[in-house]
């Protein structure tokens, strides 16, 4: 595992130098954000490796972690699929190669549209509620002539909270899924699956970051139950498949990889039909897929001081580190401090405050952080933002959206090669406004 996280280091040490080398950090462009195509390709391999070989595994990137067209394009290569959820991440999915029977449609909020352009085109689809099967039932009565493709219902187990209120989709109020220890809700799911024969699959997402693995465990052993309830009752193997959802948590403090091996041992060791292969497993990570694989960097415009504490005034803020911000102590942030030529800045250790560019008081993205004593021109490093950071990024004070490089740094002896993910948004979008007028 050191080797990984020492790989991480180096690409990154020698990326950040490339790109002050290059110009793609400077006074024109003092924020950028990067991918690591080395860090991504060690990634899909250790989801790969971390379950047996003899049982049906499948893996799905969920898109809203980082659904910028050619990461999504970079995960398809490594054999992943597509989680979506939305009809712009459909869009996307579509746009970086993925076929429609390579996606999985989870939106808790499905137009009839999208589901109709979904199972049109043989889209895997869960649903999320009753309401939902019910318009299912009227789009596969109005289109009996295309296959129906791999069909499910999420499920919510209600097993619990993990450390994160916000991330966790397993307690007894989640707005996800079909709660099962609800009073009567278990009787009228298995009777939606019986009177369904084309509803194969089984959903669940415990939670992610802050869920504890065991938690995870208990959460697909509920409805690895209900599915083999559905297929007793059906006196036959109806559901064929249990999509388990994401959920690993990511070291946002200490750079450990994710533990995709944990992961895999915890769910079977708590559903043994799964161990036993009476199933398909589909998985959904996200966020631990694409975290440690992306970073963001950033000038330092100025610095000063105030209450007997440093303050470096930086273009690192709530617009890319969006929940750093507004939820510092459920999503902390490491930062390292770099010189202006790129290379990892040396001298004692300041407590400091970095602050971002935005016109509030909480766009701090490190608060009393001891680091090396930053200057002017210096530059500072977020790690670990490859999932939902600089992907999404947040329009405060109509901040534009940074430029998104993917790196090559795999050969020590050879120069970085980069290549443009996103372009920085010109700031004519932001005036480019329509003028009001009657619809």
């Amino acid at each position: 595992m050191s080797e990984l996280v020492d790989g991480w280091a180096r690409r990154r040490d020698r990326a950040v130098r490339a790109a002050v080398d290059d110009g793609l950090i400077s006074e024109e462009q003092p924020l950028a954000a990067f991918v690591d195509l080395r860090g991504i390709e060690q990634t899909a391999s250790a989801v790969h490796d971390a379950w047996p070989g003899h049982l049906d595994v499948r893996h799905a990137f969920a898109a809203k972690a980082n659904s910028l067209v050619p990461v999504l394009r970079s995960l398809r290569g490594h054999g992943f699929g597509c989680e979506v959820a939305s009809a712009g991440e459909f869009a996307q999915a579509l746009a970086a190669g993925f076929k429609p029977s390579d996606l999985v449609f989870d939106s808790p909020a499905k137009t009839s549209a999208e589901l109709n352009a979904a199972l049109s085109s043989g889209v895997a689809v869960n649903a999320d509620n009753f309401q939902e099967l019910d318009r299912i039932d009227a789009i596969l009565a109005r289109h009996r002539d295309v296959p129906v493709p791999p069909l499910g219902v999420r499920v919510n187990p209600q097993v619990g909270l993990g450390g994160i209120e916000a991330m966790s989709t397993a307690g007894d109020h989640s707005k996800f899924g079909i709660a099962l220890k609800d009073p009567g809700n278990r009787r009228r799911l298995l009777d939606a699956y019986l009177s369904r024969p084309w509803l194969s699959w089984v959903h669940v997402h415990v939670g992610s970051q802050g869920s504890p693995l065991k938690l995870i465990g208990e959460g697909v052993a509920a409805v690895v139950e209900f599915a083999l309830e559905v297929n007793r009752h059906a006196r036959k193997r109806q559901v064929v498949g249990i999509d388990i959802g994401g959920g690993v948590s990511i070291d946002f403090e200490g750079a450990d990889p994710p533990d995709f091996a944990g992961h895999a041992e915890a769910v079977l060791a708590a559903a043994p039909a799964l161990a036993r292969g009476e199933f398909t497993i589909l998985t959904e990570f996200g966020r631990s897929v694409m975290a440690q694989n992306g970073f963001m960097a950033a000038k330092v415009e100025y610095t000063k001081s105030a209450g007997g504490r440093h303050v470096a005034i930086t273009h690192l803020g709530t617009h890319v580190t969006t929940r750093t911000a507004f939820a510092p102590q459920s999503w902390p942030l490491r930062v390292l401090a770099y010189d202006g030529s790129g290379s990892p800045k040396l001298g004692a250790a300041t407590v400091q405050d970095i602050a971002g560019p935005c016109c509030f008081a909480g766009d701090l993205v490190a608060s009393a952080r001891p680091l090396p004593l930053l200057h002017p021109g210096d530059i500072v490093v977020a790690p670990d933002t490859g999932a939902y950071y600089f992907s999404t990024p947040f329009h405060y004070n109509s901040l534009p959206a940074p430029a998104v490089y993917a790196f090559d740094a795999a050969d020590e002896a050879g120069k970085v090669q980069f290549t443009v993910v996103r372009a920085p948004e010109p700031l004519a979008d932001f005036a480019n406004i329509a003028a009001i007028a009657p619809v």
